[in-house]
């Protein structure tokens, strides 16, 4: 989770909400590291769990990721946790909850619905308190920076 959470501090130095994610092979490997990418991409679908993911794919020359953990530092949404669930991850590690956006253990509950095929281990509040410190510091800045706007 650590190095999920280096991620998410590269995304805060790029002016987005910091989440990182990093995927790892059954044995260990890292095999990719990302973090949101949203506005330098210009694509609301480059969440660090799919940036992630895409580059482990790649690098294992496969669609697949069994038998692979992904540490992601918040609770991935909907659409993260679908991609989870269709990329076949193994387990899940998550740092901060999503309460407002969550799709694991709060909104949508991907993992709970029969339709959903795979359903990976789930790990939650690993580094908790360090994964929402970021988030909550980033946020923070932003309702600082809008109130210091004139119009």
């Amino acid at each position: 989770m650590s190095k999920a959470l280096e991620a998410a501090h590269m995304a805060f130095q790029n002016d987005e909400v910091p989440v990182g994610a990093v995927i790892v092979s059954s044995d260990g490997k890292v095999l990719a590291t990302a973090f949101n990418m949203i506005r330098q991409l210009n694509d609301p679908t480059a969440h660090a769990e799919i940036l992630a993911i895409r580059k482990a794919c790649e690098a294992l020359g496969t669609d697949r990721l069994e038998g692979c953990s992904i540490y992601v530092t918040l609770e991935p949404c909907s659409m993260c946790a679908s991609a989870i669930s269709l990329a076949r991850i193994a387990k899940l590690y998550f740092g901060a909850i999503d309460s407002k956006s969550g799709g694991v253990e709060n909104g949508a509950r991907i993992f709970t619905l029969s339709q959903t095929h795979h359903k990976p281990e789930i790990f939650g509040g690993i580094m908790a308190r360090e994964c929402g410190e970021i988030l909550t510091t980033f946020f923070s800045l932003k309702r600082d920076n809008d109130q210091g706007r004139t119009n």
